[in-house]
């Protein structure tokens, strides 16, 4: 807010009687991120205007961060029940039901403006915050994954800012000692001033009881444990839910420390003291610190908490209550727990070196009160904090922008055509051939390998990692009984994905493809989708355009997840990701929808990756076929594909809208098929098409791959890269094809929606890569090793180049 924008109207009204106070309003407002509206509608409610520590604890809690005041009507209708689902939204981490006696808690986060001006710390307290909202649960944290958007790494900025974010998750996950299992990563200028760091952790429930959030039990004391309270992270949440600006970096101090080791002994007291039965409520100091924890404890409880700051553990002198109040201190918790337990409780983290005290009780009136130096310091309704919050309009345009609108009006007969040559691109002002094409999207750092970054994260520790990073569709993690005596042979898949650059250009059909892909990727290592945490990261929602978008891909992603049956668990939402250039342009990011999906699977001896197998296998295509045009044309596109942005520079076109009747289908064919021992390998098709697909598939075994097409009336480049849903490439055994034939035909005599298997090859040890045409022309012809290098070097060879040339 600036100050030229407080209209005379308001500042004659805070002169009045009502609503004056000592300090300034209109300097407070702007630091706390709050509107003048905000202040006339807390006064009306306390029916007395705020103390300046009071208006702090309004600013956080009515922060976007907070209170989802620009999303919570278009989160409603998200699907939250399901067979498996036990806790929904509303908790710290969803929970479903496993079977067996087993539950797993899994949640995703933001920590996209910390990292954006303190990307290790950033990075580093995002995995630390998203571990506390696991074990908060009573869940022992058996994996993390993480989904990031960064600008092109040609820019020395993004490359600093990628080592940053990298070195922190790998630092805490590395140290807290739990494996990195899975993720993604991508590029794009939109992300240059503004990158997304989204962190999923995933937790085996170890209590009987699920540890919830409301405070219950009038006079019951209420506990501070976890590592002392300083005054880093101050207005974090505030500071989340604006805009990034260049004076941002004097934000700094709004950006957490965290310290892992001290988190590990958090881990372990937090388990051990659940296990007792004496813990009654458990909420970590995250987004707001303390002021979060209290209010949401009492409002969900229905009661309320009185705490006493002379009694919280400070590792600073002469702080204020505001400081207490607003700092966001990692490694943080508060318990409500029986009496008489307070020493047991203590204990469990005293030993491990940790703060324990009792700082509070639980109160009769729905009110925070807090006292500091014996004196009420603050006096407040909880649910005026955490649950009556106020919720902004927005008007939905009712007619599609035209930028979205003249994309869509894009045609693929606006580019020349190709040839078994190759095509002219005007980029390079030449004819290229499709071995030049096929490496330039192998060094795209989209499709890339991410070998750089997951090296430096410990994805085998606990040792329960089935498939690693790099290696298939999706991370896989045994599932280990809670005491660690037995193993177990089913395991947990998990995921993370976004295609961006798809609901940039149709918000809706992108979020679709976005949940689809999740639940594709899942069912290619042999697991069954399961449910759904989400991370909504977009621009401002003032923007009609912006909240348009958030909009659209809040219906598609209620579409896909009722058809898949992928309930909703919970999430995170992230507004204001754009960066207000030096001109006073706004940039926003690409609308980045990210669908965290874990699946369960029952066998982890069928689980399969998604390098070939073995030679002479056959490589077949569920999904749309390449030689029969009419399904082709209507379900695959080279609208929005990398292949359009890398060869002509162009992002562009409307993507198709997956059918999910047959996306479904694919997924429960791929399920039957894997089960039944049939299928060697499976990779979904995705970004660059079925050319890419097959060529990481030849990457991760080592193994060529000996092609030829069937005549079609399909232009080439289409064919080649091509994109859309509903697309699985496997390989299976010679003497198993008829089989699985078999078992499609019988599986298609039930459903309206015929699945299609298209033979596309043979695995070869000749260690190339060869597609040829109908007449035996050849079409590509590339070594293993000149894409293998290609592809491996891609992001490692601009993090060289451009840190060398710029000293980082």
């Amino acid at each position: 807010m600036d100050l030229s924008k407080i209209n005379n109207n308001f500042k004659s009204l805070i002169q009045s009687s009502k609503y004056s106070v000592e300090y300034d309003v209109t300097a407070a407002l702007i630091k706390e991120g709050l509107k003048e509206v905000d202040y006339i509608e807390i006064c009306n409610r306390l029916n007395r205007p705020p103390n300046r520590t009071e208006l702090g604890m309004f600013g956080v809690m009515w922060s976007e961060h907070c209170c989802y005041r620009n999303s919570k009507p278009l989160l409603m209708n998200f699907p939250t029940e399901g067979q498996h689902i036990l806790v929904g939204p509303g908790e710290n981490a969803g929970v479903v039901d496993l079977g067996d006696g087993q539950r797993l808690a899994f949640k995703i986060e933001s920590h996209n403006h910390p990292s954006a001006i303190e990307p290790f710390q950033g990075a580093a307290t995002g995995v630390g915050g998203i571990l506390r909202d696991i074990f908060t649960m009573g869940a022992r944290p058996i994996a993390i994954l993480n989904s990031l958007r960064f600008g092109p790494l040609e820019q020395p900025k993004n490359v600093s800012l990628l080592e940053g974010v990298v070195a922190g998750i790998a630092h805490y996950g590395n140290c807290v000692g739990v494996p990195t299992i899975g993720g993604e990563v991508s590029f794009d200028k939109s992300y240059s001033g503004n990158p997304l760091v989204n962190a999923m952790a995933l937790g085996l429930m170890e209590t009987k009881q699920i540890v919830c959030s409301g405070a219950k039990g009038v006079g019951f004391p209420v506990i501070y444990v976890g590592s002392t309270t300083g005054r880093d992270g101050m207005g974090g949440a505030s500071f989340a839910s604006a805009e990034l600006t260049k004076s941002s970096i004097d934000d700094r101090p709004a950006v957490q420390v965290g310290d892992p080791f001290l988190e590990k002994g958090l881990i372990e007291g937090c388990l051990e003291s659940f296990q007792t039965g004496d813990v009654i409520a458990a909420q970590d100091m995250g987004a707001a610190g303390l002021t979060c924890s209290c209010s949401e404890m009492a409002a969900k409880g229905g009661v309320g908490i009185e705490l006493n700051l002379d009694l919280v553990p400070a590792r600073e002198k002469n702080m204020t209550a505001y400081d207490f109040l607003l700092s966001e201190s990692q490694e943080r918790m508060l318990f409500v727990v029986n009496p008489g337990s307070e020493a047991k409780i203590m204990n469990c983290f005293t030993k491990w070196g940790l703060q324990a005290a009792v700082v509070g009780k639980v109160l009769q009136e729905n009110n925070v009160r807090v006292t500091h130096k014996n004196q009420v310091v603050v006096d407040l309704p909880a649910n005026a904090l955490a649950e009556d919050t106020p919720i902004n309009k927005h008007e939905l345009i009712k007619n599609i922008p035209s930028e979205t609108l003249s994309h869509w009006k894009w045609k693929e007969s606006n580019l020349p055509l190709p040839t078994t040559e190759g095509i002219y691109s005007p980029k390079y002002n030449e004819v290229i051939n499709w071995n030049f094409i096929v490496l330039k999207l192998l060094d795209d750092p989209t499709i890339a390998s991410k070998r750089w970054i997951y090296s430096q994260y410990d994805y085998q520790v606990q040792n329960n990692t089935i498939i690693p990073p790099g290696i298939a569709d999706a991370g896989v993690i045994r599932l280990r009984d809670v005491s660690g005596k037995t193993d177990s042979n089913r395991a947990i898949a998990a995921v993370v994905d976004c295609p961006n650059r798809w609901v940039n250009l149709d918000p809706e059909r992108g979020a679709i493809a976005s949940v689809a892909e999740a639940a594709r990727n899942l069912c290619c290592v042999g697991a069954k989708p399961l449910a759904v945490t989400d991370n909504l990261n977009f621009a401002s929602p003032e923007d009609p355009e912006g909240y348009w978008q958030l909009a659209m891909a809040c219906n598609g992603l209620t579409k896909a997840c009722k058809y898949l049956e992928t309930p909703v668990t919970g999430g995170n939402v992230s507004l204001y990701n754009q960066t207000i250039l030096a001109n006073g342009n706004k940039q926003p990011i690409q609308p980045t929808p990210v669908i965290g999906m874990v699946g369960l699977i029952s066998d982890i001896d069928k689980t399969i990756s998604q390098g070939w197998n073995s030679v002479d296998d056959e490589i077949w295509l569920l999904g749309f076929p390449i030689d029969k045009t009419d399904s082709f044309l209507e379900n695959i596109s080279l609208g929005g594909t990398s292949y359009l942005q890398n060869i002509f520079d162009l992002q562009t076109g409307r993507p198709p809208l997956i059918d999910l009747e047959y996306e479904k289908n694919i997924h429960d064919f791929l399920q039957l098929s894997i089960s039944n021992d049939l299928i060697n390998s499976a990779h979904d098709v995705s970004d660059g098409g079925i050319v890419i697909a097959l060529a990481e598939s030849c990457i991760a075994s080592g193994l060529g791959l000996e092609s030829k097409l069937s005549r079609s009336d399909v232009r080439l480049d289409k064919i080649f890269f091509g994109e859309s849903g509903s697309r699985v490439l496997i390989s299976i055994s010679s003497n198993k094809v008829q089989k699985l034939l078999s078992e499609l035909k019988e599986f298609n005599l039930h459903k309206s929606s015929l699945l299609s298997a298209t033979f596309i090859g043979n695995v070869s040890n000749n260690q190339s890569f060869r597609i040829i045409s109908s007449d035996e022309s050849i079409l590509i012809d590339l070594s293993l090793e000149e894409m293998t290098k290609t592809y491996e070097d891609s992001i490692p060879r601009r993090m060289y180049h451009n840190s060398k040339n710029n000293d980082i």
